[in-house]
């Protein structure tokens, strides 16, 4: 690991002050699950690490008549715990129990899960965010592709989202806080997620001298939300294709529909075409059938991946049945 200097500071605005204007010159530590493994393979080589853990104001879940407020901090099992996250936002709880390893939901954090960098090996043995070859062209159409992006995918960027807590807040509504020297700006976490487009880039919209402070969810009373993951194993792994809802009620009859693909795009996936094809009708077997369908629609898998449509339409089936079956 290359040599980095190290500080702590105690509140966010020290912590902003010692940020750069470029992510080699400095990057924010929090659990340090990813950020440590990508210094050690010298991917990411900054020059300072900015530690988080004395900062008390990103720490706590607080719940209020707007909703639910998750400081950056909160490990992931710190969520998993929590009787209000377990009661009325099951989505979030089934994404924290996904991560299977005790050590990981530990020490991650909700914050650090919503930046993490992409799991693509490509990436990871040194060929670039877009996994370019000698000659500039892209080597994951030609390669083995077998967990990259079935949504999306036209390129430059062909790796799929890491992010766990990324569908099930997208399918919320929920929103970031972001503080930088010149202020703080709040933003759907919907927006929060980019396709980068050049090697320089990132998969999200956070500056080098930004940090995000908060995660900001709508109240979920009357929402049905569920998540689902379909997985290689059941031990410490990344999901093949998860799918999160979120479902506003009338009576039967679903009012409005969220539902949201992960693991299949470099972005939480919306399924937009599921969404309006489950608004307005009855939710029954018959319904939850045509969303899980309507769910992958103009997926375009690569030469090795082609699993993952079938995967994604049953990942929304079943949490669409989840969420049938939950109270409100």
């Amino acid at each position: 690991m290359q040599a980095f200097e190290y500080a702590r500071p105690s509140t966010v605005q020290e912590a902003v002050s010692l940020l750069g204007n470029s992510w080699e010159d400095a990057n924010l530590l929090a659990g340090g699950t990813d950020l440590l493994s990508l210094m050690k393979d010298y991917i990411h080589t900054p020059k300072r690490l900015v530690s988080l853990k004395g900062i008390k104001e990103l720490e706590g879940i607080r719940k209020s008549a707007g909703g639910l407020r998750i400081g950056a901090l909160v490990t992931l099992e710190e969520l998993l715990r929590n009787p209000d996250v377990r009661k009325e936002y099951p989505s979030l709880a089934a994404a924290a129990r996904g991560v299977a390893s005790p050590q990981m939901r530990n020490m991650g954090t909700v914050g650090g899960d919503l930046c993490q960098r992409p799991r693509c090996w490509y990436f990871r043995l040194g060929f670039g965010l877009l996994a370019k070859g000698p000659n500039g062209e892209s080597l994951v159409p030609s390669g083995d592709n077998r967990y990259h992006a079935i949504f999306n995918n036209r390129g430059p960027a062909y790796f799929v989202s890491a992010s766990s807590f990324g569908p099930p807040l997208v399918a919320l509504g929920a929103t970031v806080n972001l503080v930088s020297p010149s202020g703080t700006r709040e933003l759907p976490v919907e927006k929060f997620f980019v396709a980068p487009a050049t090697e320089n880039a990132r998969e999200n919209v956070l500056a080098p001298n930004e940090i995000l402070t908060e995660i900001l969810v709508p109240p979920a009373a009357g929402v049905r939300n569920a998540t689902y993951e379909v997985r290689q194993k059941m031990a410490l792994d990344y999901p093949l294709a998860t799918a999160s809802v979120a479902l506003r009620m009338r009576g039967n009859t679903v009012a409005s529909a969220r539902i949201v693909l992960g693991h299949v795009a470099p972005v939480p996936w919306r399924a937009q075409a599921a969404e309006k094809a489950l608004t307005g009708k009855t939710l029954n077997a018959a319904a939850i059938e045509e969303a899980a369908k309507a769910a992958v629609q103009g997926a375009t898998p690569l030469s090795m991946n082609g699993y993952k449509v079938q995967l994604a339409s049953v990942a929304v089936k079943r949490a669409l049945e989840e969420a049938a079956q939950a109270r409100t």
